[in-house]
């Protein structure tokens, strides 16, 4: 956010994720809203809170994983194949309680990874606190065959629909 010239806080939720039954991109942006609710009912005074919350979808919802071995059963599963990455975002005005919430969604073609690969990627930490144990902005960008769709959004924070929901509020960037 700061590259794009917004003055921020970061102040982590409390809002524990434990999945709930609901379709990939409805469960993004409900953890993106409860994120954000969690942060809004504590501000001491008038503010735009941001939540977001970002997972990947093949076949199955995929979120951090939980150690290595959840890691490497993630890798597997992605190698050679397209996939969906999905961030919810939620805005919450803490003035008027007035809330809007998103999602934005990018395909992503992992090309074919072998068990040593994933083994070395996985000795390097950098999974260990991704959705789909990959990082795009990092050496899992050496996987990454193909995306359609926002960058930004694989790496956790679609700026282009931050900008527009932002906008709703009154907020212009440029």
């Amino acid at each position: 956010m700061s590259q794009i010239g917004i003055k921020f806080e970061i102040i982590p939720s409390n809002f524990k994720e434990d999945e709930v039954a609901l379709p990939a991109a409805k469960m993004a942006e409900y953890f993106a809203y409860m994120k954000a609710k969690d942060v809004a009912e504590s501000a001491k005074e008038a503010a735009l809170v941001i939540g977001s919350d970002t997972i990947v979808y093949c076949d199955e919802i995929m979120g951090k994983p939980k150690n290595r071995k959840e890691a490497f059963c993630m890798l597997t599963k992605l190698s050679g194949k397209h996939h969906l990455v999905i961030s919810g975002i939620s805005i919450i005005n803490t003035a008027t309680g007035e809330s809007l919430t998103e999602h934005e969604s990018t395909k992503v073609k992992m090309k074919e990874l072998s068990s040593e690969e994933i083994i070395a990627y996985i000795n390097t930490g950098e999974p260990e606190d991704k959705a789909g144990a990959y990082a795009i902005q990092g050496l899992g960008s050496l996987f990454v065959e193909e995306i359609r769709g926002d960058y930004f959004n694989v790496v956790g924070l679609p700026i282009f629909r931050l900008r527009n929901m932002l906008e709703h509020f009154g907020v212009k960037l440029i």
